[in-house]
């Protein structure tokens, strides 16, 4: 059995009905931020997953669910590689008119063996474009302050 495909995702699992507005306190389940860059949202939409969260993330590959404002999408987590990412992740970033500058918070809602599942917040930002370059890194020891 080779790796799952976007057409391998399970088509009996209910839409994830998430209460609340478009922002909510974090409920102390694990997450990730990224502030996104060109490479996130333009193609290959290829979203890595930060290397000090990615460890508590399966070593393989499997369906992944997004949910946001009472919308699912479905993409592959791969784990396997030494980049863990998010692939064809493009229908999100589309459908939620995602910019360079802006961020996402992922908060790991279920991790099991056949799939993830996220609930993203989004921050629209502005980060000038002279600061996104250090944010690709995983230096969060060096925070960029804007004055």
């Amino acid at each position: 059995m080779g790796e799952p495909q976007m057409g391998d995702l399970p088509t009996s699992n209910p839409v994830i009905e998430l209460e609340g507005d478009e922002f909510w306190p974090l409920s102390g389940k694990p997450f990730f931020d990224v502030v996104l860059t060109e490479s996130a949202i333009k193609p290959k939409y290829q979203l890595v997953v930060r290397r000090k969260f990615s460890a508590t993330l399966p070593s393989c590959t499997i369906p992944t669910v997004l949910a946001f404002r009472g919308k699912n999408w479905e993409m592959i987590y791969h784990g396997s590689s030494s980049c863990k990412r998010l692939d064809n992740w493009k229908a999100f970033a589309i459908d939620n008119n995602l910019k360079v500058g802006d961020a996402c918070v992922f908060e790991q809602l279920e991790c099991s063996s056949t799939r993830l599942v996220f609930r993203v917040q989004i921050l629209r930002g502005d980060i000038p474009s002279e600061f996104l370059d250090e944010l690709d890194g995983d230096n969060v020891d060096a925070p960029i302050v804007l004055e």
